[in-house]
């Protein structure tokens, strides 16, 4: 199996996933900003810098069921207590494949720095980039494991009319030949469709744990 995150996630990108063995793998952070867990079917990546042991002995200790112990509640808090770090949620993860050619929708690169959908996403990702829509924005940027993700918004006003299914397909655009992966809420059910109607694929589920 692949040693660091970055190559785990480009195999999953590819349709290549960890043996499905019931197994938890425990890699280092790809950098100081991101920690966390994946899960993928029937097997876990734990990317953490804490010590491997204490990882698998505080799954050990849960008495759950263990293809579901890296996510479940009690191994999360011990592992935010353990890291003095921070979570959200769970999310569902997801990845789309590059496609050529230009944007359907139409785009306009936000140059502000301070612009505070820039400034928003620079606390999670490096290299950002911000283009505003009519009726919407579309952020890059280099995520977990140095990845390119997505985020999107669409205004109140803007919503039921296709319009973030047409900026995350946009984003496949953009991508420069790279994967594009997105991290959607499990209970957002309107973006997950969104992002699957634009060709996402559901490969997994994270628990991503920032610094305060």
């Amino acid at each position: 199996m692949a040693k660091s995150l970055r190559e785990i996630l480009d195999a999953a990108a590819r349709g290549v996933f960890p043996a499905a063995d019931g197994g938890t793998s425990v890699v280092p952070q790809s950098g100081g900003r991101d920690a966390g867990v994946i899960a993928f079917t029937a097997h876990s990546v734990v990317f953490t810098d804490e010590d491997e042991g204490w990882v698998r002995k505080t799954l050990a200790s849960l008495g759950c069921d263990p293809l579901a112990a890296t996510m479940n509640a009690r191994f999360l808090a011990a592992f935010a207590e353990r890291t003095g770090r921070t979570t959200d949620t769970v999310d569902v993860l997801l990845t789309g494949a590059p496609l050529p050619g230009r944007p359907e929708v139409a785009l306009t690169e936000v140059a502000d720095p301070g612009h505070p959908r820039v400034v928003a996403a620079r606390r999670r990702r490096d290299g950002v980039r911000v283009w505003a829509a009519d009726g919407g924005v579309l952020v890059l940027g280099r995520g977990v494991g140095g990845r390119l993700e997505v985020a999107v918004e669409v205004a109140e006003g803007a919503r039921h009319r296709g319009l973030g299914r047409r900026l995350v397909t946009a984003a496949r655009r953009l991508a420069g030949g790279e994967p594009v992966w997105a991290q959607v809420s499990a209970g957002n059910a309107r973006s997950l469709r969104a992002f699957q109607a634009a060709g996402y694929r559901p490969v997994g589920s994270e628990a991503l744990f920032l610094r305060p």
